[in-house]
């Protein structure tokens, strides 16, 4: 699948300004902040769209979080190898495409490219690997069948199921005690009362033909491929095992990061991530955004309605990854107001040291991607008239460029 146009980087090294410092990130397996810091290449895994609807600001809230942590992995020095799925086949994309009257393939395709633009508005990182699971079906059957090697499939109606405590493990990634993950699973695509299952938690691997829905001549049967079973194949396969980081937003940690772990581990006998990173969520004005509730905020809409996109990212910046928060309609407002300060603090002769500015912002995207913390420093930086270096302008928005991605 074809990706999108990555935005070019400056390198802060190449200009002499050196190199960033270690890189810590919140591992929810272990619920603590630990080192990132591989030796020569980065590898990264996060998990792409179901295009069944434009992206919203919780899409691109997630999307940029891992764009900053590449952002601070190149300043630090390392190669990135960063893979992104997209489920174009799924229960959710084919009930919105029956529910439209469209021919679900036209569905995905539009919605995917309409992501890959505002990604590209954004100026978000391009994924080396940017696959879809139509395309990953050989993948998917060749891991079922290791899977299916070790003892860890079996049958239900000719659908193929996980067991999931085939894996010691299970439960690391997100921690949750089982009454937990009762309770999510079927709120996240699990079917616990499914008559013929060994266990309420097991997982579909592969889901046989159904009347009207899209299915593929495989070793396995005539079918499609589960959800958790096509990151993990994708990822296995673009990156190896143990890679750095599997990310995504913090509704994935269970069931679909668990599941995709603990089947990757079970065939592999390695470890699937050493960390699993979790943006948080996105409401509207004190709601949950969805779609059934019609109040999305997407990203398209705001650049058609004449947005600067790096307002857009800054209105997302303004909010620390990690955190739940909610869009209102002063956030693009104050975001527009910020972008006009720093793009005339740039432009001054003379301003307070550059350099200085640099390695506040580094600290800062180091210590937990802490965006809010950098904009604070830009701003304060933008505010002093103190004049000491007239080669200020140049290297703050070098710095922003390289590190926060918002060009001036």
């Amino acid at each position: 699948m074809r990706s999108w146009s990555g935005p070019e980087i400056p390198s802060l090294g190449d200009l002499g300004l050196g190199t960033g410092p270690i890189v810590r990130v919140h591992d929810t397996s272990s619920s603590a902040l630990r080192d990132v810091d591989p030796e020569a290449q980065a590898r990264l895994y996060v998990c792409g769209i179901t295009p069944y609807d434009a992206t919203h600001m919780g899409h691109a809230a997630t999307y940029l979080a891992f764009d900053l942590l590449q952002r601070a992995w190149r300043d630090r020095g390392l190669d990135v190898l960063y893979t992104q799925n997209v489920t174009d086949v799924d229960d959710p994309l084919l009930e919105r495409a029956t529910a439209t009257g469209v021919d679900w393939v036209e569905l995905a395709e539009r919605e995917t490219q309409l992501f890959r633009e505002d990604m590209t508005a954004l100026r978000i990182i391009s994924p080396a690997h940017y696959i879809g699971a139509v395309e990953s079906i050989d993948l998917v059957v060749d891991l079922v069948e290791r899977l299916r090697d070790t003892g860890a499939v079996y049958e239900v109606d000719d659908d193929l199921y996980f067991d999931v405590h085939a894996d010691a493990g299970f439960g690391l990634v997100s921690g949750y005690d089982e009454a937990t993950m009762r309770r999510i699973f079927p709120e996240r695509g699990g079917d616990p009362d499914r008559v013929g299952k060994k266990h309420p938690l097991d997982c579909l691997l592969w889901q046989a033909e159904r009347p009207g829905e899209p299915a593929w001549d495989t070793r396995l049967g005539r079918g499609r491929p589960g959800w958790h079973i096509e990151c993990a194949a994708i990822a296995l396969h673009h990156l190896g095992t143990a890679f750095d980081v599997q990310g995504g937003g913090s509704d994935l940690v269970f069931p679909h990061h668990e599941m995709s772990a603990s089947e990757a581990t079970v065939a592999t006998g390695e470890p699937f991530a050493h960390a699993y990173v979790h943006a948080g969520m996105v409401g509207y004005e004190g709601e949950k955004m969805s779609k059934s509730k019609g109040n999305l905020v997407l990203v398209s809409k705001l650049r058609a309605a004449g947005h600067d996109p790096m307002a857009i990212r800054l209105a997302l910046l303004a909010h620390h990854y990690r955190s739940d928060w909610e869009w209102f309609g002063e956030e693009i407002a104050a975001a527009e107001a910020r972008l006009a300060d720093w793009r005339s603090a740039v432009e001054r002769t003379v301003a307070p040291s550059g350099e200085a500015l640099l390695e506040q912002i580094r600290t800062a995207m180091s210590s937990d991607l802490d965006a809010p913390a950098a904009l604070a420093a830009i701003d304060a930086w933008a505010a002093d008239d103190t004049a000491e270096d007239p080669q200020a302008g140049r290297t703050a928005r070098t710095a922003i460029d390289a590190l926060l991605g918002v060009a001036l």
